[in-house]
């Protein structure tokens, strides 16, 4: 009475085996072009042993973006123009996770100022994403207290005269002291986000361009603000105003790790 029965148990058994995945990481003998890291779907076929793959291999979000951010940094040639191939890949991972959460109602532009530069160095981008190709390049200023001719301590403390790091969103524009002006929120909290209460805006200003740097030997600094060049200001603001992202960048790793847009 009791073998048929163990008998049907085996062969369900063996049929649902047959059938089922397994999910390896990839550490067995892999077929041509797998790579042992990528996570694959196999399927084991208990009666002959043989184990075949099932399912697509898979990339995290975050490799895409790498990927896309580097056939892009290639396309427009940006390595060209002094752009840090770092400060574009998180430019571009924060750009899509702004997107994404619907912050961004310009998304044709993108803008980023690479402090890791020297502020003799044009190291503010306007890039059009739609075309992929760099719309604006020029000098931008670091805030006083950040450092001298590179930029190396930021904080979002009112009266810190420092830059403050991470991603903006561009406002309205208004005409105050430095002239024509457009107001940026800060979207990440503690880091950037009383950029408003501390009067943080993109300007103009005599202390940021060629012709100043022809009689110093470094870009003049702002109270904390990305300013820019008088005679390029109402060109940028133009384009980049109403909603675009902003991304002031530098390799400090406590933004790197704590920025919750970077690492969402």
């Amino acid at each position: 009475m009791h073998r048929p029965a163990k008998s049907m148990s085996f062969g369900i058994l063996l049929g649902f085996l047959a059938v089922s995945p397994v999910i390896t990481s990839g550490t067995g003998k892999e077929p041509r072009g797998v790579k042992s890291t990528d996570p694959v779907v196999y399927s084991t076929n208990a009666v002959t042993g043989i184990i075949s793959k099932t399912g697509a291999i898979t990339k995290s979000a975050a490799r895409l973006i790498a990927e896309e951010a580097a056939n892009l940094y290639d396309i427009m040639d940006l390595k060209s123009f002094g752009l840090s191939g770092k400060a574009f890949e998180y430019a571009w991972r924060g750009y899509k996770y702004l997107l994404q959460k619907g912050k961004i109602s310009k998304s044709e532009v993108l803008s980023i100022c690479d402090f890791s530069q020297s502020s003799r160095q044009k190291r503010f981008y306007v890039i059009d994403v739609a075309e992929k190709k760099v719309l604006v390049n020029t000098w931008v200023a670091h805030g006083h207290n950040s450092g001298g001719e590179y930029a190396k301590s930021f904080s979002n403390s009112p009266d810190s005269h420092k830059s403050s790091l991470g991603f903006y969103v561009t406002g309205g524009t208004y005409y105050g002291s430095h002239g024509l002006s457009l107001k940026i929120d800060g979207m990440e909290r503690s880091i950037n986000d009383k950029a408003n209460a501390r009067n943080i805006v993109v300007h103009g200003s005599q202390y940021v361009g060629e012709d100043y740097l022809s009689r110093a030997p470094i870009t003049g600094r702002s109270f904390g603000c990305p300013a820019l060049p008088e005679s390029e200001v109402a060109k940028v603001i133009e384009v980049i105003k109403d909603g675009s992202c902003l991304f002031i960048y530098h390799p400090t790793k406590s933004y790197l790790q704590k920025s919750k847009v970077l690492n969402g």
